[in-house]
């Protein structure tokens, strides 16, 4: 059906292009906000033109495949991440290194990851979003490979650091390609297909990790299947994958893209944005530490209990697998049906989700880690509830994103949430737990044996299984405080979250607002 062009769109558009020939307007301004209805429970658009996708609630068959890649693809990225935590203490005897070094693996990875996100996320708002994508895939297919081949801890470090390179080219393109094809509970909906991948992807690379590994008789086997997959996706990506024009969801595929300055500049005066990425940083923290030293903490752990002293950790890494992807079948789709349906009456939902969700998960993390040398199936119940809880705000902070900036933005955007979410987060979380693990052996040692001038390798042998246990535990307490204050930064969102949401509409639409009129 024709779409009817109304005469207020067409003087507002001849306005972007008269007075803002290189981008939309800013959001600075101080006109007074005009009321939207919010009977979906978002603030209503300010442009009334279709939205081809959204007609009816219809989903075409080519944004469903499109969907289906992304899903697969950000099931194999996060399988690839793990599948090494799942070998972890093979490759440590292997290579003969503590836990401090076996933490750096993971840190050296989100490094490189966050670093170059700045990158990919400039070019993702400027050039073939389907181009990077593949790029990207194949890099990390093609390191996660080589990495499988390397005789020595150093060389195996650097493709571990080359993997998030090609990793960080996807994660800040893939969500804007979503925001692209579907907007408000649509697009709701279809993130938390996306990021259902997350849990279920690391649980998988437990599990193929170790049990590709036990297979082949040897670690390096179980860093060999996410690469094939990899090439797989690559094809896909090219060839059939859809890379829709940016803004089309919302009707504005004129838009331009703003300098760089002007785009970091917004962003950093977008209060919602920034608190919910504070609050994430939160998030990556903690799935950061759990997700790499959960399996070797559980392990030590039943080792204690009596009869279980030859208890392997492919056994737990399959257990911890499988929660982590019940708890992400359950938590992500569990959190996005609440914010559906909350945000209906109550607009600010979406915040004070996340935010529940971490304080619940904080106790119920920290309990696991007390019963897990006494009541294993207690243990891996609550450490289930725990990630659920957890899980509740992976496609919502991804929704805050994506409808408080404007469509040019979102990959600088979802490139300057990793940048600061993984910087302060994860990237430091496994190697700071392992760290901190190594500092409370040498406590923790019994008297009658001298660690002085011992090596953190020598200090880990002369600890005897107890030692090894207390303190990574006590090193893994560190993250039920940093849940509590992620739930804090949540709260804080709450309180800007409409305003931004408006603003953000408003200059899409090509008006200004100033946020602070809006509360």
């Amino acid at each position: 059906m024709p779409t009817q062009k109304n005469p207020l769109d067409a003087r507002h558009s001849l306005q972007i292009l008269q007075m803002e020939p290189k981008g939309i307007p800013s959001n600075s301004s101080n006109q007074q906000l005009v009321s939207g209805d919010e009977s979906d429970g978002y603030p209503s658009d300010s442009s009334p033109s279709p939205r081809p996708n959204t007609i009816n609630n219809r989903v075409t068959r080519s944004q469903w495949v499109t969907v289906a890649i992304l899903c697969f693809v950000n099931l194999i990225n996060y399988m690839d991440r793990f599948t090494v935590a799942g070998v972890l203490e093979d490759i440590q005897k292997d290579f003969s290194f503590g836990d401090d070094k076996g933490g750096l693996l993971q840190t050296a990875f989100v490094i490189s990851y966050m670093v170059f996100a700045p990158l990919f996320g400039y070019l993702g708002d400027r050039y073939s979003r389907r181009g990077i994508m593949a790029f990207g895939v194949f890099l990390w297919g093609l390191t996660t490979l080589l990495g499988s081949f390397m005789q020595s801890y150093n060389w195996f470090l650097l493709m571990r650091a080359l993997v998030g390179i090609g990793e960080a080219s996807y994660s800040t393109i893939a969500p804007t390609i979503i925001s692209d094809l579907f907007v408000k509970d649509l697009r709701s909906k279809m993130l938390a297909l996306f990021y259902f991948a997350i849990p279920v992807g690391s649980g998988l690379g437990y599990i193929v990790g170790s049990e590709t590994a036990h297979f082949g008789g040897s670690w390096h086997w179980g860093l060999r299947v996410t690469p094939i997959l990899g090439a797989i996706a690559v094809l896909l990506i090219l060839f059939v994958m859809v890379d829709p024009e940016r803004g089309q969801a919302e009707g504005h595929t004129e838009l331009h893209h703003t300098d760089y300055a002007t785009d970091i500049k917004d962003l950093v005066n977008n209060r919602s944005f920034m608190w919910s990425t504070f609050g994430f940083t939160c998030v990556a923290f903690v799935a950061g530490a759990l997700s790499w030293w959960g399996p070797i903490f559980i392990l030590n752990g039943m080792q204690l209990q009596p009869g279980k002293e030859n208890m392997k950790l492919a056994d737990v890494s399959l257990t911890f697998g499988i929660i982590t992807m019940l708890s992400g079948v359950v938590g992500v789709p569990l959190g996005a049906t609440l914010a559906q349906k909350l945000r209906v009456n109550y607009p600010r939902a979406d915040p004070l989700i996340c935010a529940v969700g971490l304080l619940i998960s904080a106790p119920l993390l920290f309990a696991a880690s007390i019963t897990v040398t006494s009541n294993a199936i207690l243990c891996y119940t609550l450490i289930f509830l725990g990630e659920v809880a957890l899980n509740l705000n992976w496609s919502i902070v991804a929704d805050i994103l994506l409808y408080v900036v404007v469509p040019t933005r979102r990959s600088t955007a979802e490139a300057f949430q990793i940048l600061l979410s993984h910087a302060l987060g994860d990237a430091g979380s496994p190697y700071l737990i392992g760290l901190m693990s190594e500092y409370f052996k040498t406590i923790l040692v019994p008297a009658d044996v001298d660690v002085s001038g011992l090596t953190a390798e020598n200090v880990t042998a002369a600890a005897d299984l107890s030692v090894k246990f207390h303190s990574l535990q006590y090193a893994l307490f560190t993250t039920n405080f940093v849940e509590i204050i992620g739930g804090l930064f949540f709260l804080l969102t709450a309180l800007y979250i409409v305003a931004d949401k408006r603003s953000a509409d408003l200059a899409t639409s090509g008006k200004s607002i100033s946020r602070a009129h809006i509360l």
